[in-house]
């Protein structure tokens, strides 16, 4: 099946003046999964095609252990040279960036030290977008967003966003940026695709509710949509199945079951039969989700970006979105610890 891409569209991030591709290049594989001339040649299929709004992270890449941590940065920063005009930069801090007590979490003394760190390793002095990466339960929350409102009074953030949190949290960091007039979060990142669709219970509606931009991780489920494995095989090595410690692990308990493999095989073959590709329908079926502002797609080889934007050229149809809108219900149902 041949893969057609099309004219990337923009939005606008949540209530903001942002404009931003509706694809969001995510880069955790940069220096794990693959080397700096593979990045840089992702990076090169998402400009081409009009990716200009790139998220990354200081404890990247996955896994994140210290030998390697801060390498993604790194990596787009020098990519970056000489065009970081061109495109939205998006990073992260709250990750463990050494062994002490003060290197890791949001309060204030480490997330300033982190953002110098970022903007040291992606070689600019300002980002687009910072986010937390996770909710900290020991930093109170207008700690960090006074944090955040004078990285933006130093011209050092723009905009200010979470990833990871529940409905709840992004309720209190509202109500407190509010209260406190303080930056708000403009952004969140939740897991969201066909497979796992929590956030439709209440960070969805919270979101449209307050005007605040969705940028989904995970839209073809660790590649699980992609359609590539199979009910009765092992993870293939070099995947996020099998990255090493806790990471693999993780990707295993969210999607690697033989009830998930045997409804994906399924819906391969539905879509298939009308001529689509099972990781353009799910792609695209994210998008079309209502405040979806972004969907963040990875890649370790080029050529997988290249097939993913395909998703921009289909159209899907009653029966395409009958099968995606079914196959979360599909799946059995389990306790919230092994959905982490």
């Amino acid at each position: 099946m041949k893969t057609v891409t099309a004219a990337m569209p923009l939005t606008q991030l949540g209530r903001t003046g942002l404009r931003v591709s509706r694809i969001c290049l995510g880069t955790m594989t940069f220096g794990a999964q693959c080397d700096e001339p593979t990045s840089g040649a992702i990076m090169d299929v998402a400009a081409e095609h009009g990716v200009d709004f790139f998220d990354t992270a200081d404890m990247y890449p996955i896994p994140s252990v210290p030998e390697t941590v801060g390498r993604t940065e790194e990596f787009v920063g020098r990519w970056l040279r000489g065009k970081r005009d061109r495109f939205v930069l998006a990073t992260k801090g709250f990750g463990a960036m050494g062994p002490g007590p003060n290197e890791r979490g949001n309060s204030r003394v480490h997330l300033m030290r982190a953002l110098d760190d970022s903007l040291r390793r992606l070689q600019t002095d300002y980002v687009d977008l910072y986010q937390i990466h996770r909710w900290d339960e020991t930093v109170p929350i207008d700690e960090t967003l006074a944090t955040f409102d004078d990285m933006r009074r130093a011209g050092k953030i723009r905009y200010a966003g979470a990833s990871n949190l529940a409905a709840w949290q992004l309720m209190e960091a509202l109500r407190t940026s509010e209260v406190r007039n303080l930056v708000r979060f403009d952004s969140v990142q939740p897991r969201y695709n066909m497979l796992f669709r929590d956030i439709e219970r209440e960070m969805l509606p919270a979101c449209v509710a307050h005007g605040v931009g969705i940028m989904a991780y995970n839209p073809l489920a660790a590649g699980m949509l992609t359609g590539k494995y199979r009910a009765g095989e092992r993870p293939r090595e070099g995947t996020r199945f099998t990255l090493a410690g806790y990471s693999g692990q993780l990707y295993g308990r969210r999607y690697w079951q033989e009830e998930t493999l045997a409804l994906v095989e399924r819906l391969a073959a539905d879509f298939a039969s009308r001529g689509k590709s099972l990781t353009h329908v799910a792609l695209r079926w994210v998008l079309e989700q209502p405040g979806v502002t972004s969907a963040i797609v990875g890649a370790s080889r080029p050529e997988q970006l290249h097939d993913s934007l395909g998703a921009l050229a289909i159209e899907l149809d009653d029966a395409d979105r009958a099968a995606c809108n079914g196959a979360w219900y599909a799946l059995p149902r389990r306790p919230a610890s092994e959905e982490a």
